[in-house]
Formats: structure tokens, sequence, C-alpha cells
């Protein structure tokens, strides 16, 4: 059994898929979580995979609970779980925006929680939650407003908790993304220029960077992945 152990949220899709391809080739337990539709990609023996509803605060607790008590340590968590909506200021409801705050803040929270306790215990981890422009700078967030102020949670968040990891081997980063190359966003946007986008694969190996021991020196929050974009 490898020796270290990683968790990924929304591991079927695209950068999900990737992350978890690039822990395997590296050798880690990878404990990836999908919301319904089973993924079947993977055949390899250190990929676990489990069904689980990130809203739901108690079981996201007692996976995290029995992925300590099964590998003893969590090194790795990346929470790539979320979504996107349109809306602009003038038209969206508030019920629009409190559901991307649900899928794109509360999914993240209700795994780095627990996590980050586990890793201030142990006193080493990562954990890299996934933000957007939209999250970073509010004027990204014109025509996607519940999106944008949802992402923003995601850097607020990763703030407090580096606080409170002062002095520790813990480090919360935000992966902020250009446009992912994807088959989804390639069929919205045919007509850009796919090269100057980000790959999932590439995005992944960042990650892995920053969490390998080349990386483990370094203290960043914020890691902007854009390319060309």
């Amino acid at each position: 059994m490898p020796s270290k152990t990683i968790i990924i949220t929304g591991a079927g899709g695209n950068l999900g898929q990737a992350v978890s391809k690039k822990f395997l080739d590296k050798d880690y337990n990878v404990i990836g979580t999908i919301h319904k539709k089973r993924n079947d990609n993977f055949t390899d023996n250190n990929f676990h995979q489990e069904e689980l509803d990130l809203l739901n605060e108690e079981n996201s607790q007692n996976f995290v609970t029995g992925v300590i008590e099964k590998y003893n340590q969590i090194d790795v968590a990346v929470l790539t779980a979320g979504g996107f909506a349109s809306g602009n200021i003038m038209s969206i409801k508030t019920s629009e925006i409190a559901k991307q705050y649900q899928l794109n803040f509360e999914t993240a929270l209700n795994i780095a929680r627990p996590v980050f306790t586990q890793m201030l215990k142990q006193n080493n981890g990562r954990i890299f939650l996934i933000g957007s422009q939209a999250g970073l700078n509010p004027s990204n967030s014109k025509g996607a407003v519940g999106y944008g102020l949802s992402k923003s949670l995601i850097f607020r968040l990763a703030e407090i908790m580096n606080a409170e990891a002062k002095n520790k081997n813990v480090v919360v980063s935000v992966i902020v993304p250009s446009i992912i190359d994807t088959p989804q966003n390639r069929e919205s946007m045919p007509d850009a220029d796919f090269s100057n986008w980000v790959t999932p694969s590439q995005i992944a190996d960042v990650i892995y960077f920053y969490s390998g021991e080349e990386g483990n020196i370094i203290r960043q929050p914020v890691i902007k992945v854009y390319n060309n974009s």
C-alpha cells in the first residue's frame, strides 16, 4: 500500500480525473468522491471511489473519519467539486445565489474542515481549493454574480485556515485557473484559441508540484494557472 493518501472531490469531472491520474502515477492512495454517476475510468488498485453528497455535513465528516481510520493520515486534499451558473445582478434571484453558495462553498467546507482538523493534528498536509477569476476579482463576476460571490468565499476560507495553521506545516492554497480546456468549454466556445487555455493535466501537475517535496517549502495561498488566457 502506498504511504501517502489524497482525497479528491469531484473525481468524476475533468479536473478531478486529471488530478486522480497524476497522483496515482505518483503512487498515492487516491480516494475520490463522486455524487451519483459512477466513474469507471480507473482500474488502479490504489484508486478508491465513494459516492458522497458533499452537502451532507455529517456524511462528509464520517467519510473523512473513515479515510483516517483506514490510512492513518491525509497528506493532500484537492476539492474540485463545484459548478457554474450565469446570472446578472439585475435578474438573479437569491435562491440562485444560495444554490451557487451550496455548490461551490458548502461542498468545499464540509470536506475541508475535517481534513484541516486532521492535518493540524498530524502537523502536515496540503489542501487545494478551486477558485476562479470571478471570485478573485469582483469585476470578473459580471454576468455570473452567484458564481463569483460563492467563489470569493473560497479565498476567505483559505485565509482563515492559513491563519489558524500559522507555525504548522499545513497550507491551504486556492488554484485559480483561466478557461480550462475541456470538451464542454470547447463546445460552448468553438471559435476560441484553445491553445491559450490551461488543460486539466497542467493544473494537476501544478498541484502535485506544490504538494510534493520540491514545493514543500513554498507557502503560496493563491496559485494562478492562466497559460495565455
